[in-house]
């Protein structure tokens, strides 16, 4: 283990005054790396001497410079150039190269790239009584949630409000609210296939984060296969972050990067990793799918989520997850397929990778190509899977994907009376070029199903769940937020949008200032959900696909995969099997019965114990029903100018 003895007292005698503590993205302190002892006098922190599990490159060799007071006041100087940011009570501020800042007892320092976060501690006898601490005053967790002031104007309370500040259950009339409701989204793991988990959010308090899962809760255990899938690919972060992926023998990245970026993964990647990227024959079109198959021993993982693999979405956005373990099946039912399995391993086979042979211990030798994923038992699945792959697509393949699989699935299900032309909620990170033929097209779709009676549904009205510019200057990463939803003013500006804008808020899963990256489409009633969709297809012909050809010909450009949750797919006693625990699959017989999906404010206590009805919640991450934007609500978009200062005291774009 490496020593910090390189932490130099230039100019006093070596007496110690505080510490910076390791953190690790939750801000809880990181025990896996040594505390760093700072001294009186001047302290060079660098790559040379942060003991960190994994070398960081990123890191430079002289990050920062401290100059501690025998009180425990601090002065920090960039020294690289690479910048720094300073949480400080309730401001945040970036600092680059040859920047400086006064820190206090309790502040954090992010250490950027890499984002390697440290908390400033003073030690117990250098404390004074002006010595501001976490102990006193704002938390770290809670200023992470209160928003700087500036000249340019402030982020207003009704922006910047988060159910952080509020007491737990208690609302404005005093009575009991669902203002902090993902406190209550506790699910066990048998039924955590049959919903979806939300990641986790750095900045945010504890409660925030309740049942939400980090890559390294899902990409563990004795792996021997791993396929991800995903458009941006950070290998840099991606290993550090999950160092469990450095011990699977086969690792193939299917991901939708740029040639040149392709050049630098080539480069950096661990010599046993494969990289593909599928043929896209649609100019425009991306390789945008973003899932994990990982083989077990006893079994396969399949996650489908909404995140790139790179730090920011791992740790900054509102993003969703869902994931299911299934058992290898027994010899004598290999010829058993299911729905699940048939649109798996078709989609699959539009992948085109190269085939490689791996030989399982205990397993025997295999080929890993879409064939081999049908030695899968999925009898158990609790979703359907709604896929995008490029091409021309006519006769029965028209169905097969994008909207107009959405379409087929949902003309085959019955739904309650209450979902008779009730809204649907179309809520995702970036907005294509669209029409209003295109947005009927598309409504049709969505709003397929038969009611009770064996009616029609009936069309839905859609709501856009779109950030505003004030969402974005006031999130937890100010305008930096909005490189992650792209999209221009020409789209944005339509005038037939106007009627369907409505607001990202999100106080009761502490998310309204975490920017949403998630891709969610959904019909509702009230709390009450007929349907619900997790995607990674924003809202795009490009994604979606659109009709030609007087409906006989279905265009899509680009590959794309998410999860369908139906009250008619939820099992009671299925879905319990898991590839890294103990537990066994019950053998009891299941039914399929119709169940109630609900979101987390409209779940009931009673509910989740219920043994007359399946209750199932789904963690949206925003309010329902939205709220219409107001007159003075500004959609955002990324390529206009934006003079008003942002939490960090930026304008958009940067100077």
């Amino acid at each position: 283990m490496l020593l910090p003895a390189s932490l130099m007292s230039l100019s006093h005698p070596k007496t110690e005054v505080g510490y910076l503590v390791p953190l690790n993205h939750n801000l809880e302190e990181n025990p896996s790396v040594p505390k760093l002892p700072i001294s009186h006098g001047t302290n060079l922190i660098g790559r040379a001497n942060i003991p960190l599990p994994l070398p960081d490159k990123r890191l430079s060799r002289n990050h920062i410079t401290l100059t501690a007071s025998s009180d425990g006041s601090a002065h920090l100087l960039v020294e690289g150039t690479n910048p720094v940011v300073v949480n400080s009570g309730n401001k945040r501020r970036k600092l680059n190269s040859q920047e400086k800042a006064a820190i206090s007892d309790g502040d954090i320092l992010e250490l950027i790239p890499g984002h390697h976060l440290f908390k400033y501690e003073v030690s117990g006898a250098t404390k004074t009584d002006n010595t501001p601490s976490a102990g006193t005053g704002t938390t770290n967790k809670e200023a992470s949630h209160s928003l700087s002031q500036d000249g340019n104007g402030t982020c207003s309370q009704e922006q910047g409000r988060n159910a952080a500040a509020r007491k737990p259950g208690h609302s404005q009339s005093g009575e009991h609210s669902n203002a902090e409701a993902i406190r209550n989204f506790h699910i066990p793991s048998e039924k955590i296939p049959s919903t979806f988990r939300l990641l986790r959010v750095q900045q945010l308090p504890p409660w925030a984060n309740t049942s939400c899962v980090a890559i390294d809760d899902v990409i563990q255990g004795d792996i021997l296969v791993a396929i991800l899938s995903n458009y941006m690919v950070d290998l840099d972060w991606l290993v550090p972050a999950c160092p469990a992926l450095l011990k699977v023998p086969h690792v193939l990245v299917i991901h939708g990067e740029s040639d040149g970026r392709v050049d630098y993964l080539k480069r950096s990647k661990p010599t046993n990793w494969i990289l593909h990227k599928p043929p896209l024959p649609i100019s425009f079109g991306t390789h945008h799918s973003k899932a994990m198959f990982l083989v077990y021993p006893h079994g396969i993982r399949v996650i489908v989520h909404t995140a790139n693999l790179i730090y920011v979405d791992w740790n900054n956005k509102t993003q969703g997850l869902w994931m299911q373990d299934f058992p290898w099946k027994d010899q004598n039912s290999l010829s058993k397929g299911s729905v699940f399995e048939n649109d798996l391993v078709e989609y699959l086979s539009m992948l085109k990778w190269p085939e490689f042979s791996v030989k399982l211990p205990s397993l025997g030798n295999f080929s890993i190509c879409p064939s081999f994923f049908k030695k899968f038992d999925y009898s158990d699945a609790m979703v359907r899977l709604i896929a995008s792959v490029p091409g021309y697509h006519s006769g029965a393949g028209m169905k097969k994907w994008g909207h107009m699989k959405l379409r087929s699935l949902l003309q085959e299900c019955t739904f309650d009376d209450d979902f008779k032309k009730s809204p649907l909620i179309y809520q995702f990170s970036s907005l294509g070029s669209l029409d209003e033929k295109w947005m009927a097209e598309l409504t049709s779709s969505m709003s397929a199903g038969l009611s009770e009676d064996k009616t029609p549904l009936g069309l839905g009205e859609p709501q856009i769940i779109w950030p505003t510019v004030e969402d974005v200057r006031c999130s937890l990463e100010g305008y930096a937020a909005g490189n992650a939803i792209p999209s221009p003013f020409k789209n944005v500006e339509k005038a037939f949008l106007k009627k369907y804008w409505a607001k990202w808020k999100a106080d009761h899963t502490g998310r309204s200032r975490a920017m949403p990256h998630i891709k969610t489409f959904t019909r509702y009633s009230g709390q009450n959900l007929a349907w619900f969709l997790l995607t990674s297809a924003n809202l795009s012909k490009a994604a979606w696909g659109t009709l030609q050809k007087n409906n006989t010909q279905f265009m899509i450009r680009s590959y794309e995969l998410g999860v369908l949750f139906l009250p008619t797919m939820l099992k009671r006693g299925g879905g319990g099997f898991s590839c890294t625990s103990n537990v066994t699959q019950t053998e009891d017989k299941y039914e399929v019965k119709k169940a109630k999906l609900v979101s987390l404010s409209g779940l009931r206590r009673e509910q989740t114990h219920s043994t007359s009805q399946l209750t199932i919640p789904l963690p949206v991450p925003y309010e329902l029903p939205p709220q219409p934007y107001s007159s003075q609500d500004v959609p955002w978009s990324w390529d206009r100018r934006y003079s008003k200062k942002d939490v960090y005291g930026q304008v958009w774009p940067r100077t």
